[in-house]
């Protein structure tokens, strides 16, 4: 638009000077002065129409820039976009799949609640069901299941040993699960002539009998010799149980070295631990809030 002023005040501007030139000598000196006024303003219109063109073209230039620039900053923060989008939906996935773990926790914090509950029903025969490094463990007073320095197991023990089985028959879950048999005895030193050498061995015989006992058939035939009825296995799956003796080293009460009369009889004991699941690393402290 600007060169279309531009040019017509060019040809207005030669128009008038060629009709100037051709008639100057038919003209008087007023007519001649009013053409030159006319002339200088035409020639001032011109410069004024030069100078704002010019400033017109440079508003163009910049803003053609700004245009450029916005364009550029406009293709950035859409590729910003895209990304905070990939990263919104990964959130939203990762707090799915933390969402599915809370509720298999809860679940299993449920079945272990249930668990400790029905084992808490025989604590009238002396077994008590506690948390302990962060497992839940069965302890059963070695003085019901043995005689002391012996490895054979009682009448009461096998009855107590049997009631545990039933429940653990009776839970689809737990049958399937692995239970370490853990022997424990208290800090008096065992005389090196007896048949199980050391505390070690003796800890290690009692849990042996335990796993046996457990994982054997029910079947009274099979031991003619125990009592009339007495039970003489638990009936469990033995590819789901292991033995272990600790010996004096692991105490409940009292120190290794130093333990009360009252301190051993708690320390002689065998454990059944329930051994967690890679993905069952949970902390169990919160089922025990309720002790």
């Amino acid at each position: 638009m600007m060169k279309t002023v531009r040019g017509r005040f060019m040809s207005l501007l030669i128009a008038t000077s060629l009709s100037v030139g051709a008639t100057a000598c038919g003209h008087s000196d007023e007519e001649m002065q009013a053409l030159q006024r006319e002339i200088d303003g035409l020639k001032a219109r011109l410069r004024a129409s030069n100078e704002m063109y010019e400033q017109e073209a440079t508003k163009h230039k910049t803003a053609q820039s700004e245009i450029d620039d916005l364009r550029s900053k406009m293709q950035q923060d859409g590729v910003k976009y895209a990304s905070s989008e990939e990263e919104r939906k990964k959130l939203k996935q990762a707090l799915a799949e933390y969402e599915q773990r809370v509720k298999q926790l809860e679940e299993m914090k449920a079945r272990f609640r249930d668990l400790r509950a029905r084992l808490d029903k025989l604590t009238s025969v002396g077994l008590k069901v506690v948390l302990r490094n962060n497992r839940m463990v069965i302890q059963l007073p070695g003085d019901i299941l043995f005689a002391s320095g012996h490895d054979d197991l009682t009448g009461d023990g096998r009855k107590v040993l049997k009631q545990v089985a039933d429940i653990f028959k009776g839970d689809e879950t737990l049958r399937q699960r692995q239970f370490q048999v853990a022997g424990h005895t208290d800090n008096m030193e065992y005389g090196p002539a007896g048949p199980f050498r050391d505390n070690w061995g003796l800890s290690l015989a009692r849990t042996r009998s335990v796993v046996l006992f457990l994982t054997g058939p029910e079947n009274p035939k099979i031991r003619p010799n125990v009592a009339k009825g007495t039970p003489v296995g638990g009936g469990l799956d033995p590819q789901n149980w292991s033995a272990s003796g600790y010996g004096t080293r692991d105490p409940i009460a009292g120190s290794v070295d130093k333990q009360t009369a009252d301190e051993m009889k708690r320390n002689r004991r065998v454990e059944l631990v329930l051994q967690p699941n890679v993905e069952e690393m949970l902390n169990l402290k919160d089922i025990d809030k309720a002790d």
